[in-house]
C-alpha cells in the first residue's frame, strides 16, 4: 500500500491533476468503447432488438450517463489540445492559465449540453 501513502502526500499541482485525469478520462472512453461496440451488437439480433435497445437508451439514466460521456470527452480533448500547445507551441509558460480557461470553457459547455439533452425529459 505504498502507493496509496506516496498518492496521499504528494503535492497535487494543477499540472499533476490534469495528467491524473487526462489518464482517467481516456480509460473511460476506451471503456465506453467497447460498450459501444457491445451495444452495436443488437443490429445483428434483428431490428426488434435493436429497436428494444434503442427505447432503453432514451432512458434518464443512460441520458445522464450520455452527458457524463460528454464531460470526458470535453476535459480529455481539451486537455490534450492543452497538451500539444505545451509541447509544441512553447505553452510552457502558459500552462497553467491554459488549464484555468479551458476548464472554464469545458464546463460552459458541459452545463449547455446538460441544458440540451435534459430540456426535452423534463418538458
Amino acid at each position: 500500500m505504498s502507493w496509496l501513502k506516496t498518492f496521499i502526500t504528494y503535492e497535487k499541482a494543477p499540472g499533476a491533476w490534469s495528467w491524473g485525469l487526462h489518464r482517467i478520462t481516456g480509460l473511460g472512453l476506451m471503456f465506453y468503447l467497447y460498450l459501444h461496440i457491445l451495444a452495436l451488437t443488437a443490429l445483428q439480433k434483428g431490428p426488434e432488438a435493436f429497436n428494444a435497445e434503442m427505447v432503453l437508451f432514451k432512458s434518464p439514466i443512460f441520458m445522464f450517463l450520455e452527458w457524463a460521456l460528454f464531460g470526458l470527452v470535453l476535459f480529455h480533448s481539451f486537455n490534450g489540445f492543452r497538451i500539444v500547445l505545451i509541447d509544441l507551441a512553447d505553452g510552457a509558460k502558459y500552462h497553467k492559465k491554459l488549464l484555468y480557461w479551458l476548464t472554464a470553457v469545458s464546463i460552459a459547455l458541459f452545463i449547455g449540453m446538460g441544458y440540451i439533452i435534459f430540456s426535452g425529459v423534463f418538458n
